[in-house]
């Protein structure tokens, strides 16, 4: 696999980033995003880009990761949008047809687009525009997501609450199996589904994890 990856620098996204330079199967690593990713592999380049509404079309990559987002918590309407739905379609209009293309999205994403949640509707009304494109999509919705590997989220708070509830995890992935996942298995996820499909477009928490498990 040749992999594009937009949000290296997110919590999922460096868990994604450190998956793909693990794995074999893939060759190269595009990350393309406002800063740089912090990480020199002989398999990653880096494309820094002030304006990613601007990106010329990108070619020689079969696959794309899109970690890229924003928490609605504080954030003006029209600001979550443009983030989440316009820049997301953008990015993925300038991708070759067929390219696979696995969007990070959320636990309880509205696909009717209908709900009384705005960030839930945003991610679905997004999720149903990429799904009329001509790619390969999926779409990944994890619930709570432990970082791991010394990955940190970029937002104080939660860099907190991660903290706190690192040592509880493992009762948390024996209790709540279904809403819980990790920024390791989500990128092992991704490059499982990549290589080998998964029986549903829309991958909830289990789907996630049972993915990552097949790659084991």
């Amino acid at each position: 696999m040749r992999v594009i990856l937009f949000g290296a620098t997110g919590m999922v996204g460096q868990g994604v980033l450190r998956e793909c330079l693990l794995d074999e199967r893939v060759e190269a690593v595009l990350t393309v995003g406002r800063a740089p990713a912090g990480t020199t592999h002989p398999k990653l380049t880096e494309k820094v880009e002030k304006d990613l509404f601007a990106l010329e079309p990108i070619t020689g990559y079969d696959t794309c990761f899109f970690c890229l987002g924003l928490s609605s918590v504080g954030v003006a309407a029209e600001e979550y949008e443009r983030i989440t739905y316009q820049l997301t379609l953008s990015v993925a209009r300038t991708l070759p047809a067929d390219t696979t293309f696995v969007y990070v999205s959320g636990a309880s994403t509205d696909s009717t687009e209908r709900g009384r949640v705005r960030w839930a509707r945003v991610k679905g009304a997004t999720e149903n525009a990429l799904a009329k494109l001509p790619l390969r999509t999926f779409f990944f919705r994890p619930g709570y997501i432990q970082p791991r590997h010394g990955i940190t989220s970029k937002t104080p708070l939660y860099r907190t609450i991660y903290r706190v509830a690192a040592p509880l995890y493992p009762v948390l992935s024996r209790l709540a199996p279904r809403v819980v996942t990790t920024t390791e298995d989500i990128g092992r996820a991704m490059l499982e589904v990549a290589a080998h499909g998964y029986e549903r477009q829309i991958l909830e928490n289990p789907d996630i994890n049972a993915a990552a498990g097949r790659a084991s």
